[in-house]
């Protein structure tokens, strides 16, 4: 697994580079959105993959990374938004933003290495396209979730829904650069 971890870490330092950048420019505007539209934000990226892995097309010009990309921070950035409160600031230091993605994909790497051992590298066999719908999965639960305002019977919540987004787009952004 040590080429897993070299290859994921790989990409969130893609992510982290971009997202820090925007962070810069931005600064932490994202602190505004309701978890509900960051889902919508990441619905979007991956309906947009789904389109373009069907039709072939790109139209904009922006690429199927640029979006995996996206979905990878923004999950982030749910993670983020769930835990933080009302009472922080929205506009918050960069070192503080900083910490806290660190935090957020060291969580959610864990979790990558748990159940990549028990699923075996399953991921590495699949093709992109069955982790976009995995994705779009994902994002359909978190808006049930959501609608039922957090109440769940049986089910992982939320944020391991979160978790699962991102790592399956960092095993998307791993297979396109192979």
């Amino acid at each position: 697994m040590a080429n897993t971890a070299h290859e994921y870490d790989t990409v969130i330092n893609t992510c982290r580079e971009l997202f820090l950048k925007k962070t810069r420019d931005y600064g932490t505007a994202w602190r505004i959105l309701r978890p509900a539209s960051i889902t919508d934000q990441i619905f979007i990226k991956a309906q947009r993959i789904r389109t373009l892995e069907e039709k072939k097309v790109s139209k904009v010009g922006d690429d199927i990374k640029g979006e995996y990309i996206g979905i990878v921070n923004y999950c982030v950035i749910a993670m983020m938004q769930l835990e933080l409160t009302a009472d922080d600031p929205m506009e918050m230091p960069f070192d503080r933003v900083s910490q806290l993605f660190e935090e957020k994909v060291k969580e959610t790497r864990e979790l990558m290495f748990a159940k990549n051992h028990d699923y075996g590298e399953a991921w590495r066999d699949m093709r992109i396209s069955s982790l976009t719908d995995l994705i779009l999965m994902k994002i359909f639960r978190v808006k049930q979730i959501e609608d039922n305002q957090g109440a769940t019977l049986a089910s992982e919540g939320v944020k391991a829904n979160y978790q699962d987004m991102l790592n399956y787009s960092v095993f998307a952004l791993i297979k396109l650069t192979n």
